[in-house]
């Protein structure tokens, strides 16, 4: 997955500091960006297709002072998008997943682009159009911090 890869390499390349630094006071953090990918996997992935508890706070996942560190975000990452590669090999095995309603006994979805009426199909899509943004702006930040990334 050259999401992931292309993400891990960014990030590689990043110091402790650097994962925390924000490009204004208003703009998220590299970290920030990290703990809401995780975040919305795991409440959108795992809660519905491995029976997790939802313990997401996403307030936190914006807040300012958040820390993390670079081995965090590498391990965050990596999680995310092995999460998100686990949930397709279940719908490989089984594609008549896509067509399921997951989320109608979870608690309410809030600041998602799709509701607890959405079949695993729909919050896959609107997963794989949210999660590259977020991904970008990790290059982006990336790069207005060090000006130049190895590839």
């Amino acid at each position: 997955m050259s999401e992931k890869i292309s993400t891990l390499q960014v990030i590689e390349q990043l110091s402790d500091e650097d994962i925390l630094w924000t490009p204004t006071l208003d703009s998220n953090s590299i970290a920030n960006l990290v703990a809401h990918i995780w975040g919305t996997v795991h409440q959108r992935i795992e809660t519905a297709f491995f029976n997790v508890p939802d313990s997401r706070d996403r307030d936190k996942e914006f807040d300012r002072g958040l820390q993390l560190s670079k081995a965090q975000a590498l391990e965050l990452i990596s999680k995310s998008f092995d999460r998100i590669i686990m949930v397709l090999e279940k719908i490989r095995a089984k594609p008549e997943l896509l067509l399921e309603q997951p989320y109608l006994s979870l608690s309410p979805l809030t600041n998602s682009g799709v509701d607890n009426q959405a079949t695993a199909l729909e919050m896959l899509l609107h997963q794989f159009r949210h999660l590259p943004g977020h991904t970008a702006q990790i290059t982006y930040i990336a790069k207005m911090r060090k000006g130049h990334l190895q590839w």
